[in-house]
Formats: C-alpha cells, sequence, structure tokens
C-alpha cells in the first residue's frame, strides 16, 4: 500500500464477519450492517501533546480492532475500500 496516515490516524480494513447465524439461517447481502472490526494496515507517527513531545499510538499495524458503526472515513486506495479514523474512535484491540 502506498497510504501513509498523519499525526493520530490509522487505516482500518474492515472484517466481514460470518453471513450465517448461530441457528443457520443465512443473512442477505441487503440485511447485512456492515461490520464494526477490522484489521489496522498503517498508522501515523502519533499526536502531540500540550508540550509538543511526540505521543506514540497504542494500535500497531496487524492488531484486530472494533470501531464504532459510523466511524472513520471509507476511501479507496488501490483499488481497495479501507477506512481512515482517530485512534481515539478505536474502541479497543481483540486479543489474538
Amino acid at each position: 500500500m502506498k497510504f501513509r496516515p498523519l499525526h493520530d490516524r490509522v487505516v482500518v480494513r474492515r472484517v466481514e464477519e460470518d453471513t450465517k447465524t448461530s441457528g443457520g439461517i443465512i443473512i442477505p447481502d441487503t440485511a447485512k450492517e456492515k461490520p464494526m472490526q477490522g484489521e489496522v494496515i498503517a498508522v501515523g507517527p502519533g499526536g502531540r501533546d500540550e508540550a509538543g513531545k511526540l505521543v506514540p499510538l497504542e494500535v500497531r499495524a496487524g492488531d484486530r480492532v472494533l470501531f464504532g458503526k459510523w466511524s472513520g472515513t471509507e476511501v479507496k486506495v488501490d483499488g481497495e475500500e479501507l477506512l481512515i479514523m482517530k485512534e481515539s474512535d478505536v474502541m479497543g484491540v481483540l486479543a489474538r
């Protein structure tokens, strides 16, 4: 990927969830909601505090994260749909 986010922003690729419920019902594309979890593709260098010191980000490339339903801005980079959001929009990192 030829995109590097700035400041405290992260680039996330949505991870598709199962199209079948635990009861075996298949959910059609028109009824599915967009997934609220994804994989971090790239991270910016970090934000600055009041003193101007660089504060690095908590998330790293490769982390699987949860984010809000309406978080981030959808962009298309190299034909792939990605989300760019601030690190504060990320609710947490899923354990591996």
